[in-house]
C-alpha cells in the first residue's frame, strides 16, 4: 500500500548566544521530549513557549508545525512551516519543511501545491529520495484526479446523447405501434360478428322449436 512519508524532529539543534536563546533551545528541549513520548499538544505548548523567547526560531518553528501536524490542524502547520522556510538557511533542513507542506497539501488533494512544495524541496536536497517518490506518486494522482473529471463529462455527454437516441427511437416506432392495434381491433370486430351470428342462428332455432312444441302439444290434447 503507498503511503505519504513525512518527516519530524530531524533538526540539529543550532547553537546560538545569549540568555533568550539558551531559553528557548531549553523549550525546544522539553518539547521534543513530549514529542517522542507522543504527546503532541503538550509539546505544542513547549515550542510555543520556545518562540514568545525567540520568534525567529527556526528549529521552534519547525517542529511545532510538526506537532500540529500531528494532531490534524493541517492549516496551522502550514503557517509554522512557511515561516520556518522564511528564517532557515540551511538547504538540507529547509527541504524538509517543504517536504512536510507537501505531504499536507497531497493529503487534502491539493495537487499542484503539493508538487511546487515538493520540487523546492528538491532543489534544496536533490538526493531525497523520499521527496521524490512522494513527487511522483502526486503527479499520477493528480493525473487520475484529471482524468476523472474528463471521464466524468464524457459520461454526462454519453448519457446526453444515449437519451436523446432513445427519444428518437420511441418516436420512430410509434406510428409501427398502432398498426398492431389497429389489426387487433379488426380481428375483434370479426370474432364478434362470428358470435353474434351463431347467437343469432342459436336464437332463431330456440324460436323454432318453441314455436313446433306447442302445436304438439294441442294435438296430443285434443286427442
Amino acid at each position: 500500500m503507498k503511503f505519504l512519508r513525512y518527516i519530524v524532529l530531524s533538526y540539529a539543534c543550532v547553537a546560538t548566544l545569549g540568555v533568550n536563546a539558551q531559553s528557548d533551545r531549553a523549550f525546544v528541549r522539553q518539547g521534543n521530549r513530549l514529542y517522542r513520548q507522543q504527546v503532541f499538544d503538550k509539546a505544542e505548548v513547549e515550542y510555543r513557549k520556545a518562540l514568545s523567547k525567540n520568534a525567529s526560531n527556526p528549529q521552534a518553528l519547525y517542529n511545532l508545525g510538526c506537532a500540529l501536524m500531528m494532531q490534524n490542524k493541517d492549516s496551522a502547520a502550514i503557517v509554522q512551516y512557511e515561516n520556518a522556510a522564511k528564517v532557515e538557511q540551511g538547504k538540507i533542513r529547509k527541504a524538509k519543511i517543504y517536504h512536510n507542506m507537501g505531504v499536507i497539501c497531497q493529503r487534502h488533494q491539493m495537487f499542484a501545491e503539493a508538487i511546487k512544495a515538493y520540487e523546492e524541496s528538491l532543489r534544496n536536497n536533490p538526493a531525497d529520495n523520499e521527496t521524490r517518490y512522494n513527487l511522483a506518486l502526486c503527479k499520477r494522482q493528480q493525473k487520475q484526479q484529471q482524468g476523472g473529471g474528463q471521464d466524468n463529462k464524457d459520461d454526462k455527454n454519453k448519457d446526453k446523447k444515449k437519451q436523446q437516441k432513445q427519444q428518437q427511437e420511441k418516436q420512430e416506432q410509434k406510428p409501427e405501434q398502432q398498426q398492431p392495434k389497429e389489426q387487433m381491433s379488426k380481428e375483434n370486430a370479426e370474432q364478434l360478428l362470428n358470435a353474434a351470428m351463431q347467437e343469432e342462428k342459436a336464437t332463431q332455432q330456440r324460436m323454432k322449436e318453441k314455436m313446433r312444441q306447442p302445436q304438439r302439444r294441442q294435438l296430443q290434447k285434443n286427442w
